[in-house]
């Protein structure tokens, strides 16, 4: 037997705390097969050469074990290297998978120039801490289990790793890359071990982890006031972000025609906001500015060892969660919740705490070199008008029964609900002071919406789904408009539809392929009639506003086409190490703006890194640093806010989200490492869009 499949062999058999490097590819133990559509070869070298095609949503490779499953308890990082064997720069990215495909993997990305090699790595330790036999927990994506892989993710049951490249990604285009080698290396330190029958409670008084210690952490309303007072003092004495105007634009670049609002400009062949002054203007921003951070407390009452007793200062912050698509308390609304974010901030400012947060919001942001309030952030702090700020809400309206996607069904234009929602929406802009305001860039629209994984998805959809649809009875009407007659539409698409009231009663679908064109096209049109009707919403109701889109997080190349088309700005989520989405082919020329993106460590007493995991505050910074120069670098990006304000609850909001992504503690204490990084590029920012450098 070689000497891989010895170690492997000791490993399935029990874990290690640690052990020396082990090779999976190229090695006895490894086996590489295409998943999602991709192709894959395996050249005589090893080289595993993938071409990921536009066809599917995740293609790529899947580098397994051939035995099903391995032990990597005795290692801490996986470490992977890629050559870009393609035209065009790629940032390809993987996920680690255990056999029951458990949420919380480790993952990873790595952006390659055109034939650039490098080497991409993920930390198999997704927590810091283990227990020492299993508790059941819930109601958090991530938390302590009985396992050295610590969250979700059970690194005793190793299965499979997966490189590829999102179809939002690939711009309706294949890409080439090739994997040269996959390692694991042994852990650094072995994991904290906690007692399972002593670990609840776990949360203290103000929200914090109790079992473990880190710099920043509070133990009293005394290190709270004194936490205060150093705040108050570095404010003080900080100097200010040097070329910014009152807007946060750059009073060093050129002098452009001033509106009184916020526009967009393409100037030297990068696009640009301009500022109400006429000044360029980069949208260095923060997403939910807000004091808002409620968990739920029902039915896990004895996971904290203090909550307030009714008559208590502190009882006004418990509160009634309604929202859980996902996670433990789906289907289990109402439930109660508390917030310990409101309860530090009475603590710590005392009855006016709403007042000092609301105008110490914007003494931070520029103190940190930032511009702009972005997404899901309080009014009450957007209303002092003192920094620009991206108004935002979504269109509740009837949804197209037969489409799917994470936070719900797309929504159908063609409905008249659709208008009278929108309607409704931009009067309560216009009644809260949004429409006119010039401290108001423009307007998000939705968030993440449900576009499906191709450029026929929506089309199928409507298919798909009941009689009465709306956008149905449009496609209906499309088609016989087409086809003229039901019998030629019957040959082209070799159904036997007696009426087309037969047509809209049936929900299967025929041969795609014989019916894409059809399926493209009425996809285009549902995708057109959707940003259209924002459009022109918007336009009546706020002339000088932008429409900054609907935060793409996924979607088809048609779908980045039409929003290109109708609006002002391109917006999109990116959780990546750099600015990856660019416009597809045939769209129209329009900016860009990131809508979202973060990074987490597990470091300072959390239990999620959130999407992109780093593993120190430190690193953390530098992720930050290096995605926001790579938005300044971009011709057609205008900004990028970060995701978001404060650190989500240690027992998860109510989808189960309780990630390491603010700012700002729960205990309101800014991260030093991730202000200085946000400060540095305050700095730098315009000189690197400017000049490249």
């Amino acid at each position: 037997m070689k000497k891989s499949m010895i170690i492997l062999s000791a490993l399935m058999a029990a874990g290690v705390a640690q052990a020396e490097t082990l090779v999976l590819w190229p090695s006895d133990i490894g086996v590489a097969k295409a998943n999602n559509g991709a192709t894959v070869t395996v050249t005589a070298a090893q080289r595993i050469v993938v071409t990921a095609t536009p066809d599917a949503q995740w293609p790529g490779v899947a580098v397994g074990v051939k035995d099903g499953a391995c032990n990597l308890s005795g290692f801490g990082r996986l470490r992977v290297t890629l050559r870009n064997a393609d035209t065009r720069p790629l940032t390809i990215r993987m996920s680690v998978k255990d056999r029951r495909y458990s949420e919380g993997s480790p993952g990873g990305s790595l952006s390659l120039a055109p034939g650039e090699t490098g080497e991409m790595t993920s930390n198999l330790r997704t927590m810091p801490w283990v227990l020492d036999k299993p508790l059941e927990l819930v109601g958090m994506n991530g938390y302590p289990k009985a396992h050295a892989g610590g969250n979700g993710f059970d690194i005793t049951q190793v299965a499979s790793l997966h490189i590829f490249i999102p179809q939002s990604d690939l711009g309706g285009k294949p890409a080439q890359y090739e994997v040269l080698r996959v390692e694991a290396d042994s852990a650094a330190a072995p994991l904290a071990t906690l007692n399972a029958d002593t670990f609840l409670p776990f949360v203290d008084r103000f929200g914090q982890f109790i079992h473990a210690d880190w710099p920043g952490k509070i133990h009293s309303e005394d290190e709270l006031q004194k936490a205060k007072a150093d705040e108050v003092k570095w404010l003080r004495d900080i100097p200010p972000i040097p070329d910014f105007n009152t807007w946060g634009g750059w009073t060093k670049g050129p002098q452009l025609n001033a509106t009184g609002h916020f526009r967009t400009e393409k100037v030297n062949g990068k696009w640009w906001l301009v500022d109400p002054d006429g000044r360029l203007f980069f949208s260095h921003g923060i997403d939910c500015v807000r004091v808002e951070c409620e968990t739920g407390t029902q039915l896990r009452e004895n996971y904290f060892s203090w909550l307030p007793e009714d008559g208590s200062p502190f009882a006004q912050f418990y509160g009634t969660g309604y929202w859980a698509p996902h996670n433990f308390y789906k289907g289990k609304t109402p439930f109660k919740t508390f917030d310990f974010s409101k309860a530090n901030m009475l603590r710590k400012y005392g009855n006016d705490w709403y007042k000092t947060f609301t105008e110490l919001a914007h003494t931070r942001i520029r103190a940190w070199g930032l511009n702009t309030i972005g997404n899901w952030s309080d009014m009450g702090v957007s209303r002092l008008r003192r920094t620009p700020y991206t108004a935002t809400f979504s269109v509740h309206s009837q949804r197209i029964e037969g489409s799917e996607g994470y936070w719900g069904k797309f929504c159908d234009p063609f409905s008249e609900d659709f208008s009278n929602v929108l309607q409704r929406e931009l009067d309560k802009q216009k009644q809260q002071g949004t429409t006119d305001d010039p401290w108001c860039i423009g307007y998000f629209v939705d968030n993440e919406i449900s576009w499906g994984s191709g450029d026929t998805s929506l089309a199928e959809a409507a298919l798909t789904s009941p009689p009465a649809q709306p956008c149905k009875v449009v496609f209906k009407d499309w088609l016989n408009a087409k086809y003229e007659t039901l019998e030629k539409f019957n040959a082209a698409w070799q159904t036997q539809h007696a009426t087309w009231d037969a047509f809209l009663q049936t929900t299967t679908l025929p041969d795609k392929k014989l019916i894409s064109a059809d399926l493209t096209a009425f996809h285009k049109e549902i995708a057109e009639k959707y940003f259209r009707t924002i459009r022109d919403g918007i336009r009546a109701a706020a002339p000088n506003k932008l429409y900054l889109g609907c935060r793409i997080a996924w979607g088809a190349p048609s779908v980045y086409r039409a929003a290109a088309k109708y609006c002002d700005v391109v917006s999109v989520n990116i959780y990546n190490r750099e600015a990856t989405h660019n416009l597809p082919e045939g769209a129209d020329d329009k900016p860009m703006i990131n809508g979202e993106f973060h990074f987490g460590a597990l470091d300072r007493g959390m239990f999620h890194t959130g999407l992109v995991a780093t593993d120190s505050q430190a690193q953390r910074a530098e992720a930050y640093k290096q995605f926001v120069i790579s938005c300044l670098k971009h011709p057609r990006y205008v900004g990028t806010h970060w995701f978001q304000w404060r650190d989500q609850p240690l027992t998860g909001r109510g989808d189960g989200e309780n990630y390491q992504i603010g700012f700002l503690t729960l205990t309101d204490q800014p991260h030093p490492e991730i202000i200085e990084a946000a400060r540095e590029i305050g700095r730098t920012m315009y000189t690197i869009r400017a000049e490249g450098k």
